[in-house]
């Protein structure tokens, strides 16, 4: 599969292919990271009121919203939110950008983003994103960018094959994050490198790729080239 065809440097166009996006990758491999964010949210984030910034076609906010939490769904394409009204009338979404929420201070308990921040891409988008989230957080409540992490030199070749990935995206270190973050007066409580698993792993397979998946994450070292970036922050 390869990325659609775009003017050169332009983002991708994601109301094109939201017809298609859930189902880029095999539904096993979606359900390991699906179930691993959630836990990791209920586990380290706990919330009554969340905003998925950048929410897609809004299966996690959906999977989070199974488990009691009032999810606003906000992503810049509304053919991306289409899909999750189909599938949950009831959710509230919201056609925004992250660098602009259109909501106001100190109104939830979680603003969170899921492999958004490379498609921000733009340094200066990326930090107003971050300082957005921080803002619409109440105080004491958290904020969680989960993202991919630059130094896993299978990113390049994945994003080669999808049609969310044109060509436009950065790979934002983590240490952006964490500046971002702190200059909108967050305070980071978790930074980790998490997650191996390749996107086109078959189900067969999955028992022991969780297994090393596993044994790289403990691994000093190793660890550096897990898949994603998760920092975990704390409005003050």
């Amino acid at each position: 599969m390869t990325a659609v065809a775009t003017a050169a440097g332009q983002p991708t166009d994601f109301d094109a292919i939201a017809e298609i996006y859930d189902g880029v990758f095999p539904t096993h491999v979606q359900e390991h990271y699906l179930q691993r964010r959630v836990r990791y949210i209920r586990k380290h984030a706990p919330a009554a009121r969340a905003v998925d910034v950048g929410a897609g076609t809004g299966v996690l906010a959906e999977r989070l919203a199974d488990t009691g939490m009032e999810v606003v769904a906000l992503d810049p394409f509304p053919g991306m939110l289409e899909q999750l009204r189909r599938r949950r009338p009831g959710m509230q979404t919201m056609v925004a950008h992250g660098e602009a929420i259109p909501l106001p201070d100190d109104t939830f308990d979680l603003a969170y983003s899921v492999a958004v921040m490379h498609h921000i891409a733009d340094p200066g988008k990326v930090r107003r994103t971050l300082s957005e989230m921080v803002r619409v957080t109440r105080p004491g409540g958290h904020i969680l960018i989960w993202d991919h992490n630059p130094r896993n030199p299978y990113w390049p070749i994945l994003m080669n094959r999808v049609p969310q990935d044109v060509g436009s995206e950065r790979l934002v270190p983590m240490e952006e994050l964490l500046e971002g973050l702190a200059a909108a007066g967050a305070t980071v409580e978790r930074a980790e490198r998490l997650g191996l698993m390749p996107e086109f792993m078959p189900e067969m397979l999955m028992p022991v790729a969780t297994l090393l998946e596993r044994g790289v994450e403990a691994t000093p070292g190793l660890q550096t080239y897990c898949a994603h970036n998760i920092v975990l922050a704390t409005k003050a």
